[in-house]
């Protein structure tokens, strides 16, 4: 068996990841990689990081092997080694690896590939766009498995592959990366009493690898490492942020002005690390109250800036008769119809 690391000469890295100690760790959600070969047998051995021992909240892994699921699980120890393909002749195969979960709990690691295969293994080939995905718990997929709205989350009914940002990118065969952070708003992260949570802003951490507890390796800690954004050029991006801000402002017209305002500075954060690359500003999957103000935001960037490639799209507000995921997160259903409007939109934005 031949073993190989997870580096770009081998692999098609998806969304953000690092290289890090021999093995390449994947933090936020979608995040993984690709690659091809033709043989007999295939190998992955993933690396934990240091929350994985007793972890409650895992990090979930999904493998696919010519697009079928083939393993599903949570690391929870340092070394897990998955036999993910087998067979008697040599057939040709193409493998993807995806963190379905998101980045605040746990990081993972692809430490090493086996394969059965004369040729060794190489990245499988790019999609025709590149769309690079900014959102909260909804972009994550957050309890999307869960089919009581009354149930709590957990990472193990966690799963982006079931989103809407997902499942758009594959109807449109594009490329993603995700910067997504369950909780996380524009001028407060989720609160339940009224107060600011100044803790869980996205624009914080939109420059960076990602936020999380767990650490490449056990040591080193994602927050420390600038995103390098050579490294995914998209040719869209997409902003679904809002929705944990209005737990904030509710009807306080001065709160949802501030929403606006800093909307539009976080805008011009995004086009300094994007130059020329349409911006699509979206909310309402589980409620479009502040709607009007990411209308508003994006107006205002445009006035100050010239910049007329930022538009704005309002989702459908998730329906009970469709069901709910995990604290009454959208379902898959919503989810999916979601990502129908999504695609249309962006095969309009991308010709």
């Amino acid at each position: 068996m031949k073993r190989f690391k997870a580096t770009g000469e081998y692999v098609k890295k998806l969304g953000r990841t690092y290289e890090y100690n021999d093995a390449l760790w994947l933090g936020l959600s979608g995040s993984g990689a690709a690659f091809s070969f033709t043989g007999k047998k295939a190998e992955i051995v993933l690396k934990g990081d240091n929350v994985a021992p007793g972890s409650v909240n895992l990090a979930r892994i999904g493998i696919y092997v010519n697009g079928a699921r083939v393993i599903d699980d949570q690391v929870d120890q340092a070394l897990k080694t998955y036999t993910v393909f087998e067979s008697d002749t040599e057939q040709e195969v193409s493998v993807q690896i995806v963190k379905l979960s998101e980045a605040a709990m746990s990081t993972v690691g692809i430490l090493e590939i086996g394969v059965e295969a004369a040729d060794g293994i190489k990245p499988v080939a790019d999609k025709p766009h590149r769309i690079e995905f900014i959102g909260d718990s909804i972009t994550c997929g957050y309890g999307v498995d869960e089919q009581e709205g009354e149930k709590p989350f957990s990472t193990a009914t966690e799963d982006v592959t079931q989103a809407y940002a997902y499942l758009a990118a594959q109807a449109v065969n594009a490329d993603y990366s995700m910067v997504s952070y369950s909780g996380y708003g524009i001028i407060s992260g989720y609160t339940e009493n009224g107060e600011k949570l100044l803790t869980h802003l996205l624009p914080d951490y939109y420059t960076k690898l990602a936020k999380s507890e767990g650490r490449l390796d056990g040591v080193l800690d994602p927050l420390e490492i600038e995103w390098d954004f050579a490294a995914f050029a998209p040719d869209l991006i997409v902003i679904n942020l809002g929705t944990n801000d209005d737990s904030y402002a509710g009807d306080h017209p001065e709160r949802q002005a501030e929403f606006a305002e800093r909307y539009t500075e976080f805008l011009k954060t995004v086009r300094r690390q994007n130059a020329h690359v349409p911006i699509l500003c979206t909310l309402g999957m589980m409620g479009d109250r502040l709607y009007p103000f990411v209308e508003r935001a994006a107006a205002r960037y445009s006035e100050e800036s010239g910049d007329s490639d930022v538009s704005v799209m309002k989702f459908d507000v998730q329906r009970a008769e469709d069901g709910y995921g995990a604290d009454f997160h959208p379902s898959k259903r919503t989810h999916a119809k979601a990502a129908e409007k999504l695609a249309r939109r962006i095969r309009e934005i991308l010709g």
